[in-house]
C-alpha cells in the first residue's frame, strides 16, 4: 500500500511516503511500527483507537476500525488535524 505520513510524522519516515503491507488497517500500521519504531502510538492509542487528532483516510475513505480489510493497491493518507486558538 502507498502510505501518505503527515508532516508530524516525518521525523519518523524521513519521507512523505512509504510503503506499508497487511490485511487490515492494524496490520498495516503494525508493519509501518515494524519499519519506523514508535510512530503506532503518535497515531493509536492505549484503547487501540484512532488519536482524535489523526485522520486515516483509505482511498479517500475515513476509516477509524483497525479492523478494516486492506487491498494490495490501496491508498491510505494519515493527517494530523490542526487545532489552536
Amino acid at each position: 500500500m502507498n502510505v501518505l505520513i503527515p508532516d508530524a510524522l516525518l521525523s519518523y519516515t524521513q519521507n512523505l511516503r512509504t510503503q506499508a503491507g497487511g490485511a487490515t488497517l492494524g496490520a498495516m500500521l503494525d508493519d509501518l511500527e515494524r519499519q519506523y519504531p514508535g510512530i503506532r502510538f503518535r497515531m493509536i492509542d492505549e484503547q487501540e483507537r484512532v488519536r482524535r487528532h489523526i485522520r486515516i483516510f483509505v482511498n479517500g475513505e475515513q476509516v477509524d476500525n483497525l479492523a478494516h480489510a486492506m487491498k494490495l493497491h490501496d491508498d491510505v493518507a494519515i493527517v494530523q488535524a490542526l487545532s489552536g486558538g
